[in-house]
């Protein structure tokens, strides 16, 4: 790895079970970006994420996380090191309220985000605190979800389709929230099929089809890409 990434992924191929899902999939995250793989369903971007989580079964390659290779690691290892992950089923726990799921994950390492700032990032959640955490919107809980994730003092946030579902209102205030992040220094590995959200808050795109990165471009680029996106992404 060199010193300008904070994710290297080489040679990537990850299994559910007896189904081969990735194949050598490839692609890296600088320091402060916002880096988006696009690709239509069962493209292979969410096992992407999971595998370098470490919360596949079966994967094999390299994939380099500050210098330190993780392939072999297990998932609260790879947590301790500063990565995080916020899954597109978001995991609320329907036993707790907001403020218990805000307050489930434990500290990974100093400099989480504390609670005032959580909450000037999302003020639906401080009104909602005593609010059981599946009785919120989709919106709501796809904050506290990211929320969450904020506070373990991770640097490195993985959100798997955050938009998903979510309406267009809703959806600029994610877009807004990644923005800020992005602004406080965050890095940020972000999976998406709307292309039109990513183009917001991305500064580079990955296409993933079949388990593997096909194209890759700027976000300078992405307008003049727009004809290969409609084909790759079927839209």
């Amino acid at each position: 790895m060199t010193d300008a990434n904070v994710l290297t992924v080489k040679n990537l191929e990850a299994w559910y079970g007896e189904s081969h899902i990735l194949h050598g999939i490839e692609f890296d995250v600088r320091p402060g970006e916002v880096v988006t793989l696009l690709g239509r369903n069962g493209a292979g971007k969410s096992t992407t994420l999971k595998s370098i989580m470490g919360i596949i079964g079966k994967r094999k390659g390299s994939i380099d996380f500050e210098g330190k290779e993780t392939i072999r690691l297990a998932s609260d290892k790879i947590a301790r090191l500063g990565v995080a992950f916020c899954p597109e089923e978001r995991g609320i726990f329907a036993s707790l309220d907001v403020k218990e799921n805000l307050m489930l994950p434990p500290t990974i390492r100093g400099g989480g985000m504390p609670l005032d700032q959580i909450f000037d990032l999302f003020p639906n959640l401080k009104e909602r605190l005593n609010s059981q955490g599946t009785k919120l919107s989709g919106g709501e809980q796809q904050m506290l979800a990211i929320a969450r994730i904020l506070r373990t003092g991770s640097r490195f946030l993985m959100l798997d389709e955050p938009t998903e579902g979510l309406a267009p209102v809703i959806i600029q205030q994610i877009g807004r929230m990644i923005s800020r992040l992005k602004a406080e220094g965050f890095t940020i590995l972000l999976v998406e099929q709307n292309f039109r959200f990513a183009s917001t808050v991305a500064d580079r795109f990955y296409i993933v089809e079949h388990g593997k990165v096909i194209d890759a471009f700027g976000n300078a680029d992405i307008w003049a890409n727009m004809e290969k996106l409609h084909n790759y992404l079927g839209v």
